[in-house]
């Protein structure tokens, strides 16, 4: 397991110290409605596929897909297995969802283990789109914003090869399976293929460019990834987990990990032990045999120490990790075998945590007084009580009044970028009590960023491969902090950020706004010229979300059997 080496730095030009709380505006939102002629593909799971892993990866599987090249355009899959694609121009003339596509066969009607059908708009001018099965297709769109109604082209699949120009498109593909091996866990173990596809193979001048797969590599771990991303021209991936993950094998073949060199450890016996008061500090080094005074050199001064045999290295040198007073210290020889310093500290009452900074050769040993003093010092920390005596200056610990963003989980977050070149771990961030809330696609030409939650508020990170300093910049801050949702977004111009509960109901929170008229705060006797507001959408709808996407000025919502478009901003 990698350590931990670099932290998320927090713009604190970005954090608003003086927001209070949302304010619910009685503002409506205006909805329209989109009746699906075929219903969702949604996939409900069977009960072998039981784990926590299986509802995170497809039980709560986002089916609308927004295309960050063409503002407010959507994709999903239908229950016919056709791709179709909403693109709104006008509200209040909101056409049919339009195919782009349609599988050969028809999924649901497959037999054996079906997932959900997941789609990639990994350009402006190609996707990719698993249906479900195990069979991964990659599609020439054309552009797509130009071109609503030409159908995309498959340019490589199981069953079919294409000719085209040279073209390379990295992909992840998620795996939850059975692991034999997992005795002690769910028994199903959760994997990550990194897969390069391109036309390279058949370069000569009458041969034609077939898509292939050129290298597949594979990540393992025990949890699904919150948040898991390619670079850029395929340079490295970016994986955010409870555990770590770690690269197994490379085109089916296992990483060979060289050779743990055994560490050289010294079993040596300390130099030297040493005790102190509240006044002086008293070592006892050991002496080789046969050791007189004319042999010692010793050299004291008032931040430093050096104690030397004949002309053999100094047994001690080095800074002292308080001022002395050399005239009060003294030194003697004790029974041929060691040699007693005594230190007079200068600053009385303080206490030393090593004598020589830096050496860790000697052992402190604490008297019976000291040990009994730190132990009162340190009781309230520890009770059979859960709290004994809650007025004093300093009450024990009461799990009972922690809030949920209080609690750790029990394997600590990661957030992991990995080399391509290497397959090894760069950059490390201990994500701790930070939890992962949702993803978004900013910049098209970037990794989607991703929102975690500090404190009360959510921060938006967006990775930066290129920058070794600032790996993750925090680009946004939302104050939303409500925690019962099944879907969650904001706007790429951070306008708003959005929820949505499992059925009916959508949250949005607007970012602070200039009023007209001042208003007054009676508590803090002062104006307010910016105000937060919140919204409450309710639709028209028993059927559960099963989609949720956000634009600048709208919010997509689809269920079972419509989609759901609210204009959030004008």
């Amino acid at each position: 397991m990698a350590l931990p080496n670099c932290s998320l730095k927090v713009n604190r030009e970005l954090l608003d110290p003086s927001f209070e709380s949302y304010r619910l505006s009685l503002d409506s939102i205006p909805t329209y409605n989109v009746e699906l002629d075929a219903a969702v593909a949604e996939v409900k799971l069977k009960d072998s596929l039981y784990t926590l892993d299986h509802v995170r990866a497809f039980g709560m599987y986002n089916y609308l897909h927004i295309d960050p090249w063409y503002e407010d355009s959507v994709y999903f899959v239908d229950s016919k297995g056709r791709v179709l694609n909403l693109t709104v121009t006008l509200d209040t003339a909101l056409g049919k969802p339009c195919e782009m596509f349609r599988f050969e066969s028809d999924p649901i009607s497959c037999e054996g283990e079906q997932l959900c059908a997941s789609l990639s708009l990994t350009s402006a001018t190609w996707a990719a789109l698993s249906d479900g099965i195990g069979n991964l297709t990659l599609l020439r769109t054309s552009k797509r914003g130009e071109s609503l109604h030409i159908k995309w082209e498959p340019m490589f699949s199981d069953l079919a090869h294409v000719h085209s120009h040279v073209h390379t498109i990295e992909v992840l593909l998620l795996r939850v399976q059975k692991d034999p091996s997992d005795t002690k866990g769910s028994g199903f173990s959760i994997s990550l293929e990194w897969i390069t596809v391109d036309n390279s193979a058949g370069q000569g001048e009458n041969e034609e460019r077939k898509y292939g797969v050129r290298k597949m590599r594979m990540v393992k771990d025990k949890s699904v990834p919150h948040y898991a991303a390619v670079e850029p021209q395929g340079k490295g991936i970016v994986v955010a987990s409870e555990k770590p993950f770690a690269f197994t094998d490379v085109d089916g073949l296992p990483l060979e990990e060289p050779p743990v060199e055994a560490m050289e450890v010294e079993n040596s016996d300390p130099i030297y032990f040493w005790q102190q008061t509240e006044e002086d500090v008293t070592l006892n080094v050991r002496l080789p045999e046969g050791t007189t005074k004319d042999d010692i050199c010793f050299k004291l001064a008032v931040d430093c120490l050096r104690v030397r045999v004949g002309d053999h290295a100094p047994l001690l040198d080095g800074q002292l990790f308080a001022p002395v007073d050399p005239e009060a210290s003294t030194w003697t020889i004790k029974d041929d075998k060691s040699l007693e310093v005594s230190l007079q500290k200068r600053s009385k009452g303080l206490l030393w945590s090593e004598v020589i900074l830096g050496d860790r050769r000697g052992e402190y040993l604490m008297s019976d007084e000291q040990k009994s003093q730190l132990q009162q010092r340190l009781s309230y920390l520890t009770s059979e009580d859960l709290n004994p005596n809650p007025e004093k200056d300093k009450p024990p610990c009461n799990a009972q009044e922690l809030e949920d963003c209080d609690m750790f989980p029990e394997d600590s977050s990661t957030l992991m970028r990995f080399d391509g070149a290497t397959l090894k771990p760069t950059h490390v961030v201990s994500l701790g009590s930070h939890h992962f809330l949702f993803s978004v696609r900013i910049d098209p030409s970037e990794m989607p960023a991703f929102c975690l939650r500090h404190d009360v508020e959510a921060l938006l990170w967006q990775p930066r491969p290129n920058q070794d300093n600032d790996v993750w910049e925090h680009i946004s801050t939302f104050n939303a902090s409500k925690r019962d949702k099944k879907f969650a977004t904001c706007a790429p111009n951070f306008s708003y950020a959005a929820l949505c509960e499992c059925l009916r109901r959508v949250f949005i929170y607007r970012q602070p706004s200039s009023v007209d008229t001042a208003l007054f705060n009676r508590k803090q006797a002062r104006q307010v010229w910016q105000v937060a507001k919140q919204q409450v959408a309710n639709l028209d709808t028993n059927d559960p979300v099963l989609g949720f996407r956000a634009t600048n000025e709208r919010l997509f919502v689809l269920t079972a059997n419509n989609l759901f478009v609210l204009k959030v901003n004008n």
